[in-house]
């Protein structure tokens, strides 16, 4: 039976990558990357691993989930005439990893297995440098989900994934339709970077940031939290 090994890249640098995972990607004889847009993604490169990625996948793709999909589907049909492989996700394998979630699913018609192995993901990062003990309660979503938000949530929230001005500018209008115009929120950039930026800026500036890509989230405090 062919194996699909899933590890996951870190959130932000290469010392953050399980060494677990670094050694299944040392020793593949088949190693693919979703993106080669992440920054430890330079490590790899550094020590001479050889990778393919999909980031061609991406400019084909009429939407986010068809390009999900797409990329898992052509990782089962791999295993099946290659064997085995490695497959490397930013962040962890199991955190706002859409390709992962559809993997296993897909895999479940075929005699592929798929071997999820554990990997560190910006929000253990983000618990460290908030000082959040995600115990006294958390909602985690992505971006694109915020409108399935239909009040304020009674935890604290983070929002991944707000990649893009646009993306920043949606995420503004319908977190105000549940938090004051000048609610403030802790924007987090290039978290566990030499350059990572952590500030607070009330709600209404979100989509006036410099800086927004694929590496930024937003967290809000809950009122009780707040009063503490």
């Amino acid at each position: 039976m062919a194996k699909i090994t899933v590890v996951g890249l870190g959130p932000g640098r290469a010392g953050l990558i399980t060494r677990e995972s670094w050694q299944l990607m040392e020793q593949a004889d088949t190693l693919i990357l979703r993106t080669r847009i992440h920054p430890t993604v330079s490590a790899l490169e550094e020590a001479g691993l050889p990778f393919t990625t999909y980031d061609g996948f991406y400019e084909k793709a009429e939407s986010f989930e068809a390009l999900y999909t797409a990329i898992a589907r052509d990782l089962l049909q791999r295993a099946v005439e290659q064997g085995d492989l490695v497959y490397a996700v930013p962040g962890s394998p199991l955190v706002a990893e859409r390709t992962v979630v559809l993997l296993r699913e897909l895999a479940r018609k075929t005699a592929v297995e798929v071997d999820i192995r554990p990997g560190m993901s910006f929000v253990e990062v983000m618990y460290t440098r908030l000082g959040i003990d995600p115990i006294d309660g958390l909602t985690i979503i992505d971006a694109e989900d915020v409108d399935t938000l239909k009040e304020r949530p009674a935890q604290s929230l983070v929002i991944t994934q707000v990649y893009s001005p646009s993306i920043a500018s949606d995420t503004k209008l319908m977190l105000m339709d549940l938090y004051p115009d000048e609610y403030e929120v802790t924007y987090i950039h290039n978290l566990a970077l030499p350059d990572e930026s952590i500030r607070k800026i009330p709600l209404y500036e979100l989509d006036r940031q410099k800086d927004v890509d694929h590496l930024t989230s937003l967290f809000i405090r809950s009122d009780k939290e707040k009063s503490e």
